[in-house]
């Protein structure tokens, strides 16, 4: 559906990855004032078993302001911040079980889980495709167009089939992998990447910088081979 077509009052906005990127970073800064605040407390605390506590509760509350929140309220502040909140399928809150799961994909794959969300009908990461639920504009008056998706539609004969479009996508994936090994060679060869930083972890801060520079081209290639090729652009599965 298009952006300008009319969209229906009860109609489902899915937020764009952008919206969602700027919820986490309100919610990790609120993590790092936390951590820093405790640190500076535990700092100035005379007794270690009063520190020691104080660190176990910070652990705690990281670990699950998010779930907690989300099964309670649908959001974290960060969510609530930006005018979302997190939708179960059945369109309420997730259990408290669900939430908990969600986070701890969320947390293992890191970038990775949002790749997804290019090739999903309902903008989708991995965590949410796992846990049955989507991000959503919680009050689509206070949003504009930019911010959200409505649901794509797939019933479109002029597209390769999904076996297809997946078989192609993979084979993409694949040589992008080659080459991405093939630019560390490159790099390795040409003395901008020190060998100690790739084999022993040990890093100088231009080592840091090219390494960091490579792995997000690296996720943007993933990200657009994955988008491409389920929207039926990529040569071999191309929509007609």
């Amino acid at each position: 559906m298009s952006l300008t077509a009319p969209i229906a009052p009860d109609m489902p906005r899915y937020a764009r990855f952008s919206r969602r990127l700027r919820a986490m970073f309100l919610d990790w800064t609120l993590a790092m004032a936390l951590m820093f605040g405790a640190l500076m407390v535990a700092s100035n605390v005379e007794s270690d078993v009063l520190a020691r506590a104080l660190g176990a509760v910070v652990v705690l509350i990281l670990l699950l302001y998010e779930p907690v929140m989300v099964w309670c309220g649908g959001a974290t502040l960060g969510h609530a911040w930006t005018n979302l909140r997190v939708v179960a399928d059945d369109g309420g809150n997730l259990s408290l079980a669900r939430a908990l799961g969600r986070f701890a994909l969320k947390s293992l794959l890191g970038w990775y889980s949002f790749l997804t969300m290019v090739a999903t009908r309902r903008n989708q990461a991995v965590h949410d495709l796992l846990t049955h639920s989507t991000v959503q504009i919680r009050d689509p008056a206070k949003a504009n167009p930019g911010q959200f998706i409505t649901e794509r539609s797939e019933d479109d004969p002029a597209m390769p089939s999904r076996l297809r479009r997946t078989l192609v996508t993979v084979v993409y994936l694949a040589f992008g992998v080659l080459l991405y090994f093939g630019v560390l060679a490159a790099l390795l060869q040409g003395g901008i990447l020190s060998r100690a930083c790739v084999n022993h972890g040990i890093c100088s801060g231009g080592d840091r910088i090219v390494d960091l520079a490579a792995a997000a081209a690296w996720l943007v290639m993933i990200a657009v081979v994955i988008g491409m090729g389920w929207r039926g652009r990529l040569f071999g599965a191309r929509k007609a």
